[in-house]
């Protein structure tokens, strides 16, 4: 049984003190307030699963000192942590987190390479809340894997279409780029990345 906690708004710490340790459930913190994030199932689960798979193979071939945690929980403010469906974490920063060892928390963007999310009924927290937190504590790259083409038509157009999109911190901020169908997906984390959004989509 999870507990409830009455007190609102949360603190970081007080979330991470009340986060249960055997849940069904992932849960992430967003100014203050919980909110439960149902664990990924079927095309969202099997999307995440192949780009952790790609990821890795990716990682391996540039002999590079990333890897990606099973799970881990991203503080952008003092309020607020994320819980991203894949990140693509730098070892040799781990030395500067504090709460990495002990409850797998990463508190320096740096200190991630890539965060991952794949969009379902929650898209304006990946596409505004998200993007805007990641940006700010300068995380090197996000990508919103919108495969269903639900996003808002600011962020993904009209008509609306599945769409890939990576955001690259450059000077502070990023900028967007949007691939789709048969696009090769460009990144600079793995510029030797060779994959098109219909492979990743179509897993």
């Amino acid at each position: 049984m999870i507990a409830v906690i009455d007190k609102v708004p949360l603190s970081f710490d007080e979330f991470v003190h009340w986060y249960p340790e055997h849940s069904e459930c992932r849960y992430e913190l967003r100014r203050g307030i919980i909110v439960e994030m149902p664990k990924p199932k079927g095309k969202h689960s099997e999307i995440a699963g192949l780009v952790i798979k790609l990821l890795n193979q990716a990682i391996d071939q540039i002999q590079a000192s990333y890897f990606i945690p099973r799970e881990c929980i991203i503080k952008t403010d003092d309020n607020t942590g994320y819980e991203p469906d894949v990140a693509v974490v730098e070892r040799s920063c781990l030395v500067n987190e504090p709460r990495w060892e002990s409850s797998s928390i990463l508190e320096s963007g740096k200190s991630v390479k890539l965060a991952v999310e794949v969009v379902s009924s929650n898209w304006r927290d990946d596409y505004a809340l998200k993007m805007s937190d990641y940006e700010r504590i300068g995380i090197a790259e996000y990508w919103i894997l919108d495969y269903l083409g639900i996003g808002g038509r600011r962020y993904i157009g009209s008509p609306k279409q599945p769409t890939f999109t990576v955001c690259t911190l450059i000077e502070g901020e990023y900028e967007i780029q949007q691939f789709r169908g048969s696009d090769r997906v460009v990144s600079s984390v793995f510029p030797d990345l060779s994959l098109t959004v219909d492979q990743i989509f179509n897993a």
